[in-house]
């Protein structure tokens, strides 16, 4: 009965929020790569956690807010907190919703089959009961990676450093950068490598009427063959083919994605397929920490994932940033050879 009555407390969401300051959208396709000039949805993105209090006690709740654009939200509420900070799979509450003028409202159904309804209120999510009276705030927060910035460790090749020392022409095939310094989509590494740790960071563009592979879409291709996803993926279920999957081979345990423009991180650890000969004896391995979180444990990548730069398993091979047409960028990049 607890466990119901805590599910029953979230609801359909209403956001509220001041958007004097935000940008109208562009008319067309919308991208973007600037926080500062994202569209009047933007604001309402993001994270949000708290507890919600009741007769029985008071459970941890974490709320994810997407805007899909053109003024339409959906939402993801997490009973125990966010996923990677308290939430166990698989019980969620979804609910979706439109902006009207400066009002977003948002509706949905709990697990116990009512609607719930709430507001977002000066940078947090005010849970409402029925009669619409607050019963618990939830403050929205900004996430970071343990891992974000992370110093190369004595060993390690550094790919790329902004505006560092280290020339990036010198490790990167035709790199390309934005007038910021920041690396662009499409590129790979002069070197190759073997069994080796690597550390990537990213930011996928806004993109909030673009779905599914279209959305902020990338990936990175450890020795040119094996693909960590990359795709704005933010509140969805985490399946192979999104941010965090081993593309056609294994989908994370958890969907680690942050919210679109937001600095993100992995941390990959490859072990290359071993042979005897010519003869393939013990497949590729991989180790994926997703904003820190471990989210694939020395997982057997069987076969060269789709759009691997080489159809055949080899014991090195290069670092692959795919363009798939969006404008991902990365910082900091740098691998650690394990021999």
């Amino acid at each position: 009965m607890r466990r119901a009555f805590q599910l029953v407390c979230l609801f359909t969401l209403t956001a509220l929020v001041s958007l004097t300051s935000a940008l109208a959208a562009p008319a067309g396709k919308q991208v973007y790569t600037d926080p500062a000039a994202a569209d009047a949805d933007f604001p309402f993105q993001g994270e949000y956690e708290g507890v919600v209090k009741h007769e029985a006690g008071e459970a941890k709740y974490g709320v994810q807010v997407v805007a899909l654009g053109d003024g339409k939200f959906d939402a993801v509420a997490y009973p125990g907190g966010l996923p990677g900070a308290g939430w166990t799979p698989p019980d969620k509450i979804t609910g979706s919703g439109v902006r009207e003028g400066e009002l977003v409202k948002l509706e949905g159904v709990d697990l116990g089959g009512a609607k719930r309804k709430g507001e977002i209120r000066g940078g947090s999510l005010v849970v409402l009961d029925d009669a619409g009276s607050a019963i618990a705030t939830l403050p929205k927060v900004e996430r970071k990676s343990p891992t974000l910035g992370a110093a190369p460790p004595a060993g390690a090749v550094v790919i790329f450093d902004g505006t560092g020392p280290i020339d990036e022409t010198q490790t990167l095939v035709n790199p390309k950068l934005t007038d910021d310094g920041l690396l662009m989509q499409g590129v790979a590494t002069k070197q190759e490598f073997g069994d080796a740790t690597w550390h990537v960071e990213f930011l996928l563009p806004y993109q909030p009427t673009a779905r599914g592979q279209g959305r902020g879409n990338s990936g990175a291709y450890f020795q040119g063959r094996y693909e960590v996803q990359m795709l704005d993926s933010f509140g969805l279920e985490g399946k192979n083919n999104e941010c965090g999957g081993i593309y056609s081979v294994a989908a994370p345990s958890v969907n680690m994605c942050l919210p679109p423009l937001s600095w993100q991180t992995y941390d990959v650890e490859v072990t290359s397929p071993k042979y005897e000969g010519d003869k393939k004896v013990k497949e590729a391995r991989l180790t994926v920490r997703h904003n820190g979180v471990l989210i694939h444990d020395d997982v057997e990548v069987p076969k060269v994932t789709p759009a691997g730069r080489d159809g055949k398993d080899k014991t090195v091979g290069p670092l692959y940033l795919q363009d798939h047409g969006n404008p991902v960028r990365y910082r900091n990049i740098w691998v650690l050879p394990k021999s």
